[in-house]
């Protein structure tokens, strides 16, 4: 840590806190998550779950881990640097964004997690304030809840802030797949476009009844195995018949709120994986290079329209929104180790790239395991909540059950943001610059949508 400055604490939370941070080597602008707990070994830091996902990751679109170190039984973890957050751009904006902004921001989270899928992980934490911005670049961060595909359930860990959270896992299905990541992205494409919530519940069954009052009550043709998560905790749904979402989210495209809708469907089979969404018509415009030609365009900058044409000749398919942000893959330099170092520091560098080649073929026969409810002899343990506290599924079950329809049709105006038990995700200015590109803060109410 003698080769970094800490220059502002950025945020802090139950876990660690952001501090942005110069290398006095090179000179870059870094930050540095600093964890609150002491790890008294090694190999207890390089087994952290969000240590191990982002080690065989590299992606222009997910955060960068460029370095972890501990230092006298504290851990840092050093990143790449962003100027802010989603939730930060949309809470200062006077006017809504374009939809070219939309697609432009869409078309990078879901190559992101294209990638981030076939390589063995889903997110699920996927919200405003863990997408980072800087100029017209979008990146995936905050890997602390992150969870491989092939492992084996119970899921029964807190998963993603209430308002983007899905249904299956809502009605604490014990086993759950990457495409809650999928409707996290629908819930946050909407919101995108209407700088407000799509599902803005107050809790597990107020958020149910958002959810149905905008896609309608499922049914037995629409989500069977939902009918049946329901049935297991006592849980009646209120009977709603929807509306289409062009009433909420206006002025936009046929496509842009086809792909909310297949996104926000209640049957996680029928919502489309992230390399499907790509394929959308919504982004039509968008330029994509499959993963198969990746290795062959490394180097290369975003096609112009002059050698787009080569390209198309060579197999690579035209999806939505042309790629204008960055290259391919990262070329970060890893830092050179200092010389002198001290007894007991711990480094390890260029993490991104340290396990990606070897992982490449494993991960590809890495199989998806097929969504299923959860039969009477499902674990009784419920989804841990934001203050680290485990909640029972009849605690949570006799909510459901016990909520009156007619006390839900009132009106609830949406809560603010409470501060939650993961530490990122409470700042919400995680990672955060002043920049001319931002405007001045101004209070920011999250609306209801509808």
């Amino acid at each position: 840590m003698e080769r970094y400055k800490l220059i502002k604490e950025v945020g802090d939370g139950t876990f660690g806190s952001v501090w942005r941070a110069l290398n006095k080597q090179t000179g870059e602008v870094v930050a540095i998550k600093k964890m609150k707990k002491k790890y008294y070994s090694w190999e207890e830091c390089v087994n952290l779950r969000e240590v191990k996902s982002l080690r065989r990751m590299n992606h222009p679109n997910i955060v960068k881990l460029k370095e972890v170190i501990r230092e006298n039984d504290i851990l840092y973890f050093v990143f790449e640097y962003m100027e802010c957050n989603l939730y930060q751009l949309m809470k200062d904006r006077e006017k809504m964004f374009t939809e070219s902004e939309v697609r432009n921001w869409s078309f990078q989270v879901f190559q992101g997690l294209a990638y981030m899928h076939q390589r063995g992980y889903f997110h699920r934490d996927l919200k405003p304030e863990n997408l980072l911005v800087s100029k017209d670049i979008i990146k995936i961060a905050d890997f602390g809840l992150a969870r491989e595909i092939s492992s084996q359930p119970p899921y029964t860990e807190y998963v993603s802030t209430r308002w983007y959270r899905a249904p299956e896992v809502l009605l604490q299905s014990y086993l759950y797949t990457s495409k809650v990541d999928m409707w996290a992205m629908g819930a946050i494409m909407a919101e995108l476009f209407t700088l407000r919530p799509l599902f803005p519940g107050i809790n597990e069954a107020d958020e149910i009844y958002k959810i149905c009052g905008v896609i309608g009550s499922p049914t037995i043709e629409s989500w069977t195995d939902g009918l049946k998560l329901a049935r297991d905790i006592n849980y009646q749904f209120p009977q709603l018949p929807g509306v289409h979402l062009s009433t909420l989210i206006p002025s936009v495209s046929v496509d842009a709120i086809s792909l909310i809708t297949s996104l926000c469907s209640w049957d996680p089979c029928k919502r489309p994986t992230a390399a499907e969404a790509l394929q959308h018509p919504f982004f039509q415009s968008c330029f994509y290079v499959p993963p198969s030609l990746r290795t062959k365009a490394v180097a290369r900058t975003p096609p112009s329209a002059g050698t787009r044409g080569s390209l198309d000749r060579q197999g690579v398919k035209r999806y939505s929104c042309t790629w204008s942000n960055s290259k391919l893959t990262n070329n970060h330099s890893s830092p050179k180790l200092h010389p002198s170092l001290a007894t007991g520091v711990h480094r390890k560098l260029d993490m991104a790239n340290e396990d990606g080649n070897k992982m490449d073929k494993s991960m590809k026969t890495t199989k998806q395991q097929k969504y299923r409810p959860p039969g009477k002899d499902s674990p009784t343990s419920m989804n841990k909540g934001r203050t680290g506290g485990v909640r029972g599924v009849s605690e949570t079950a006799d909510k459901l059950a016990n909520m009156a329809v007619s006390a839900r049709r009132q009106s609830m105006g949406a809560p603010p943001m409470k501060a939650g038990g993961h530490w990122i995700t409470e700042s919400r200015n995680f990672l955060l610059r002043p920049t001319q590109h931002i405007p001045a803060a101004r209070a920011y109410s999250r609306k209801v949508a509808g």
